[in-house]
């Protein structure tokens, strides 16, 4: 079959931000497509047949738009558009639109004056659904930044007085341990189980003030079965791990949102350690609650891992596993 040659301009672009150091992401690009491609100058030169090379274009001009927008594209960001954008195939918004307005996003600033904004389409639309909606699902992988979104979006909630409390909750019996048969005082054996939550607000709020707020009341963290008996005005309410939750837990802490209130429950329904995982509250939400009005499920998946590079190699080197020992697609 006939080749075809084709030159792309990317000048006034800085190289590093498209190709990455020693341009480490045009590896990701040979994965992806037969076709060859060459950086020369301030030019990208192509070559394969008629359709690798509509598709290359596609994909370089996808890349190009997005860096001159001022985003330095990661490896994470070369393999969303290759898969998901129109550089890949798929027929979903333009990774343009998608990409560009993530870095203006601002959900809050850490004490330090960073800034905290999505760092993936899917992220964005996990931060849109819980600004639009009173009670959000965030289902998704480990390292997709629910639970660290979510506690953004609560302190951006509180820092403007649009809510007086903050609650951050999860069950507390995992892998067969329960709260009480684990050593040292109740706070020492609730701590290993909200050190990550703690964590964000100290960077968020500063360790000191966290404290401070959690003195008085104005941020609580406690085990799920606390919430049992109580109405949460005015607050934020974080339900974490909401997949090792019951059908009547999850029933309860929905049932405790009273006025100006607003929940967001996030969980992994691969990792519910319950027996049988079929009594898992959160799955039992998806199935009850799917068309109930003023409620939003939102889906992450691999594609929104934004820890260390590997990680989203070793989830999807585990859900091929599964597909192959199971003969289906793991559940996200």
């Amino acid at each position: 079959m006939k080749t075809k040659k084709r030159v792309l301009s990317f000048s006034g672009v800085d190289p590093l931000k498209l190709f990455g150091a020693a341009d480490t992401h045009l590896s990701i690009v040979d994965r992806h497509y037969p076709g060859s491609v060459v950086v020369r100058g301030d030019d990208i030169i192509l070559n394969g047949t008629g359709d690798q090379i509509d598709r290359l274009t596609a994909f370089f001009r996808e890349i190009i738009d997005i860096a001159r927008g001022g985003r330095a594209l990661s490896e994470q960001d070369f393999n969303y558009i290759l898969t998901r954008g129109n550089g890949g195939g798929g027929a979903e918004a333009s990774p343009v639109a998608e990409f560009n307005g993530l870095d203006r996003d601002v959900v809050v600033s850490t004490r330090r004056g960073a800034t905290i904004t999505p760092r993936t389409p899917g992220q964005k639309r996990y931060l849109d659904a819980i600004r639009g909606y009173d009670v959000v699902f965030g289902i998704g992988p480990a390292g997709t930044g629910k639970t660290y979104l979510a506690v953004a979006a609560a302190v951006a909630a509180l820092r403007v007085g649009a809510i007086e409390r903050v609650f951050l909750v999860r069950p507390v019996v995992e892998a067969g341990e329960s709260l009480g048969f684990l050593p040292g005082d109740f706070q020492a054996k609730l701590d290993p189980y909200v050190r990550p939550v703690v964590d964000a607000l100290g960077e968020m709020l500063g360790h000191d003030r966290t404290g401070k707020l959690m003195e008085n009341g104005t941020i609580e963290i406690a085990p799920l079965a606390y919430m049992r008996g109580r109405t949460l005005n005015d607050a934020y309410v974080i339900l974490d791990e909401a997949q090792n939750t019951t059908e009547m837990q999850m029933k309860m802490f929905l049932t405790r949102l009273g006025r100006n209130a607003k929940a967001v429950v996030n969980g992994d329904i691969t990792q519910i350690d319950l027996d049988p995982p079929s009594r898992s509250g959160l799955l039992a939400a998806q199935r009850i609650l799917k068309d109930v009005d003023g409620i939003a499920f939102v889906h992450l998946t691999q594609d929104d891992v934004v820890r260390h590079r590997l990680v989203q190699r070793i989830i999807n080197a585990f859900d091929a596993h599964e597909r192959q020992e199971g003969g289906e697609e793991p559940q996200r």
